[in-house]
Order: C-alpha cells, then sequence, then structure tokens
C-alpha cells in the first residue's frame, strides 16, 4: 500500500518490479485489498490492460494504522541501544539487504 501511496496511478507491473515480487504475487495482493475496499483499479485510458492504483480512504486509514505500528515496533526494538549500536545494526542491515547473492561462493 506504501508504494501505491507514493506512486499514485502505479500499475500492478510496476508495483511487482519495484518490490521485486511476481506479478501474481501482486496481483493477488492488490485482488484482496480491492475486495476489502482499500485499493481502487481504473482502465487506463491509454491501455486497456494497465489498470492503475490508488487508495481509497479505508486504504490510507489502514496505511496510517500501519504507519503508527510500525513506529511503535521500531522503537520497541531499539529501545536499550545506544546510538554507537543502532548505527552498527543498521549498517549490518543495509549490507545484508544489498549483498549479491548470485556471486556468493
Amino acid at each position: 500500500m506504501t508504494m501505491i501511496n507514493a506512486y499514485p496511478g502505479i500499475s500492478g507491473a510496476e508495483v511487482a518490479r519495484l518490490t521485486m515480487l511476481t506479478p501474481q504475487t501482486i496481483s493477488l495482493i492488490v485482488a484482496n485489498l480491492e475486495r476489502d475496499g482499500r485499493v481502487r483499479r481504473v482502465v487506463s485510458p491509454n491501455h486497456g490492460r494497465i489498470q492503475p492504483m490508488e487508495l481509497t480512504e479505508k486504504g490510507m486509514a489502514l496505511l496510517a494504522q500501519c504507519r503508527e505500528r510500525t513506529s511503535r515496533f521500531d522503537a520497541y526494538l531499539r529501545a536499550g541501544l545506544t546510538p554507537d549500536q543502532e548505527a552498527f545494526l543498521r549498517q549490518w542491515l543495509v549490507e545484508i539487504a544489498t549483498r549479491d547473492l548470485t556471486n556468493d561462493t
């Protein structure tokens, strides 16, 4: 939902590329969000198969709730860490996330 909010009118294929998930996975997630009234898809005026998406009011409310929970959980995880420990942990997580596994031996 964050991607849909950040890029109004984004398509499912674009979300799949940005998140490195399969189009099928994104399609299932979006179908569930649409069923629950949190996302709205429309037919593109330029291309009949592309369906730009946007969050509904219900979707925006859920996104706000998720951000609040995430913020609280982040604070819980960081509780008791010194600034140096937090900096080390963040650096380590970035290294893991950006590691090239294709050349890993």
